[in-house]
């Protein structure tokens, strides 16, 4: 673990020029933080998440449709086009690494959309969402665990052996459990999955990450990673920053002592909130739930949305922001 509180990003940002973004990433987020390999929407529909995900995909295809993604088993020319778009990012990972001139050999973390939020996001051929189908839930899930070896040994083949560290993106996962999530039509809602299932589907997940090469597997899934976390066996939860009573911190404390890191993604990078404030805010429920200061190095802090919103020109402030927490909270965990 790292002994020190470390920043990194986990959301999406403007702008359309990738190679720039990321530069400006490793300049500001270099070791001890880990830099990510961007996604910028407005690049097109090819370069957002769930492209990047399907174009990872072993022998399963996605073509875009009205409403939305279409798995399907022959490759077309929206899927070859995400491929490509994959293969054109990480062929620049490899230039900028290679370009720098510094000893900074830190892992590099690449987000895909879980299989379960993937299975809720995309259609099969009668326009339905995938989630409905349980044979396609089986394909799919066997197929993102497939495509993750490759994926992992083109990471690591393109950043000189650096470590890499997945995050399994899950935005859907609360909805998938509580059977929210609406049918295409939009009339409906399909009925919540087994939950035994989605363990098993997301443990196989985490395993086949981990089996891959990669170092450290990241879950975000909003609050349900308090519980699903541990359940699945990765290794960071990426939750909000609690905000409001010491009781809040609890489950968060628990998810600790159950040998889970702590990545908080919701540090206000805009308005004048001091840094010391926020590092009150963290160290005194922590302290008052009797825990040691000294056990939150190795948490992580992310941007909050807002960073989504700003232009490129604002980004190495706001990214400054956190890194500068992140010392700070630093130093007053090594005091005590």
């Amino acid at each position: 673990m790292s002994e020190a509180v470390t920043a990194t990003l986990t959301r999406s940002l403007r702008g359309t020029d990738l190679l720039e973004t990321f530069t400006v990433l490793r300049g500001e987020l270099g070791a001890p933080h880990l830099s990510t390999v961007p996604l910028l929407p407005e690049r097109g529909p090819h370069a957002e998440l769930a492209a990047r995900t399907c174009a990872v995909l072993d022998s399963l295809y996605a073509d875009r449709q009205p409403h939305g993604w279409r798995i399907s088993g022959v490759p077309g020319d929206d899927s070859r086009r995400a491929r490509r778009q994959l293969e054109s990012d990480l062929n620049m990972v490899a230039d900028v690494l290679g370009a720098e001139s510094g000893a900074d050999t830190g892992p590099i973390a690449f987000s895909l959309l879980g299989p379960v939020s993937l299975a809720a996001t995309v259609h099969v051929h009668n326009g339905e969402k995938l989630q409905s189908d349980p044979g396609a839930r089986r394909d799919l899930a066997q197929s993102w665990c497939s495509g993750v070896a490759d994926l992992v040994a083109v990471l690591r083949r393109n950043t000189d052996g650096r470590g890499v560290v997945l995050v399994l993106e899950e935005p859907e996962l609360e909805r998938v459990v509580t059977g929210r999530i609406p049918t295409a039509s939009g009339y409906r809602t399909l009925r919540a999955l087994p939950r035994h299932e989605l363990r098993v589907t997301l443990s196989d997940a985490v395993a086949a990450c981990r089996a891959a090469g990669a170092e450290t597997v990241v879950l975000d899934a909003g609050a349900a990673g308090i519980d699903w976390t541990p359940r699945v066996g990765a290794d960071v939860a990426v939750l909000d920053l609690p905000d409001g009573p010491t009781e809040q911190w609890e489950p968060l404390a628990a998810l600790h002592e159950a040998g889970v890191r702590l990545c908080f993604d919701t540090v206000p990078v805009t308005g004048r909130t001091p840094v010391s404030e926020l590092v009150r805010r963290v160290l005194g429920p922590w302290r008052e739930l009797g825990m040691d200061p000294a056990a939150l190095l190795g948490t992580v802090l992310a941007p909050s949305a807002q960073i989504s919103e700003l232009t490129p020109p604002h980004l190495p402030d706001a990214l400054q922001r956190v890194t500068h927490l992140g010392g700070a909270l630093t130093e007053a965990c090594n005091e005590g």
